[in-house]
């Protein structure tokens, strides 16, 4: 069982060993840091037997939530930890008023477009050498104060073991 609750300043040291491992420029310590202080931000972690198997967060502007990462332990990636993530942000995201839902992912990492396709997201255009040597597919998602949009979160989470 996976339980998402708040990333706090005694976890980061658990996520950055996650953040270490996962990519080639890792955020620091000091950037958690930064974003867990700062305003309209939202960091969560997914425990699984009392240790982060994930974490992801986001930041809020306006009436639009950006994702800012969605990372799981590479050994629990097939565990359905990211779409219990993003299934929070989302949620807390429309709890805080936003409408669309935005983010940039690898545009090699197909398994993550996959699980934001099925959170109702297109590619709307391409950054340029984002992440160092690759490009970043911006992906958005529009109406998440809808109800077709919260019925396609109902049939993620029913789908969920």
């Amino acid at each position: 069982m996976v339980e998402i609750v708040p990333l706090t300043v005694d976890r980061v040291d658990e996520v950055l060993e996650i953040e270490e491992r996962v990519y080639p420029t890792p955020w620091t310590r000091r950037t958690f840091l930064d974003e867990l202080a700062a305003p309209r931000r939202v960091y969560l972690v997914a425990l699984g037997e009392g240790e982060v198997v994930g974490y992801g967060g986001m930041m809020l502007v306006t009436e639009e939530a950006h994702i800012t990462t969605v990372v799981t332990r590479p050994e629990r990636r097939r565990d359905r930890v990211a779409t219990r993530l993003m299934l929070e942000l989302v949620s807390r995201a429309t709890r805080e008023g936003a409408r669309s839902l935005t983010l940039e992912v690898r545009s090699s990492n197909q398994a993550a477009q996959a699980l934001y396709w099925r959170f109702g997201m297109a590619p709307v255009g391409v950054r340029k050498k984002y992440y160092v040597s690759e490009d970043a597919l911006i992906m958005w998602v529009h109406g998440l104060d809808t109800p077709e949009y919260r019925s396609r979160l109902a049939r993620i989470a029913a789908d969920l073991p």
